[in-house]
């Protein structure tokens, strides 16, 4: 059987020889240039590679996603329906982690507060709220944002979170549904995002959004941190609202357009917090080990694990 590295601005050559080295008994081909007869095609392993290039593989049983999001997957017309397998890597879930509590912990102690002072030459101390009187609240409880909210409530943050559905979290106030969004961006004063791209999703976070997040914690105004999608945000309405005050501040690890443009006003903004989508980037060995053992279950018999949902994203 054959597996098909399918991806953009990666080196498959890279990725078919670590999963050559973890499934020896496949041949391991690449788009778009070694891919062979396409029939002997059964896995393809895919990252931003047009759904023309996995569909031309008329045998094609599962495709693996090489990140942490599907949307680049699921939002492609004429994508082959077969299985579609997140990665569900615990190297991933911890980097994702890392960022988001890095990003919260640097809002709450104002550290851009302290950093200008430094460039100033100023000496002053700044009065601290304690993490229980700051309310983080977190767009998205999957796997990267129920790992998140669970650090963030071990750190004494009153964490509170939001889903399509109903979740359960221990030390973690859920909310679910349109109906209860409100009650929970009301309760925020840190919004985190880390929902997946879908066309729910697409645009949410927009000045109408952020306009409804406390206006009476802690910190002095509101922030918005978003490792999710940059398709998830409006940065137009981000600008406006970092501007006139209604955003406090923000950080930003994904964009509508990346690399985020030079001429983008994000980046002259004092209280803008810029990352070049690294929040979690993958591990490459890791995520090969992962597809392999998918793999070798898959053909004993067992079921695949982690299967998107394309309604939902997750």
């Amino acid at each position: 059987m054959s597996l098909l590295i399918a991806v953009k601005g990666w080196n498959p050559a890279a990725w078919a020889a670590r999963l050559g080295k973890h499934l020896p008994e496949h041949e391991v081909r690449s788009w778009p240039d070694a891919i062979g007869d396409p029939a002997a095609i059964r896995y393809a392993l895919a990252w931003k590679a047009p759904a023309e290039a996995l569909a031309a593989c008329p045998n094609l049983e599962v495709i693996f996603s090489l990140g942490a999001g599907v949307d680049h997957l699921l939002a492609q017309p004429g994508l082959p329906d077969v299985p579609v397998v997140r990665v569900v890597d615990p190297d991933l879930t911890a980097r994702m982690t890392e960022w988001v509590v890095l990003q919260v912990l640097l809002h709450h102690r104002q550290h851009l507060a302290y950093a200008a002072q430094q460039r100033e030459g100023v000496w002053r101390d700044l009065e601290q709220p304690a993490a229980r009187q700051v309310r983080v609240g977190l767009l998205g409880l999957g796997v990267l944002g129920a790992d998140a909210a669970k650090a963030l409530a071990r750190l004494g943050f009153d964490v509170a979170g939001w889903a399509r559905g109903p979740k359960r979290i221990d030390g973690v106030a859920c909310y679910a549904g349109e109906g209860e969004l409100d009650a929970f961006l009301a309760r925020t004063d840190i919004l985190v995002n880390l929902l997946p791209l879908t066309p729910e999703t697409h645009g949410l976070v927009d000045y109408g959004l952020v306009s409804r997040l406390a206006r009476d914690g802690a910190l002095g105004g509101p922030v918005f941190i978003n490792a999710g999608r940059g398709g998830s945000q409006v940065e137009a309405d981000l600008v406006r609202a970092l501007t006139d005050g209604t955003l406090k501040a923000a950080s930003l690890d994904v964009f509508e357009t990346e690399p985020l443009p030079a001429s983008s006003p994000l980046w002259a903004l004092e209280n803008v917090v810029i990352t070049p989508h690294v929040a979690a980037e993958s591990d490459p060995e890791a995520i090969s080990a992962y597809v392999a053992e998918q793999i070798r279950a898959y053909e004993a018999g067992g079921e695949l694990r982690n299967l998107a949902d394309k309604a939902t994203g997750y």
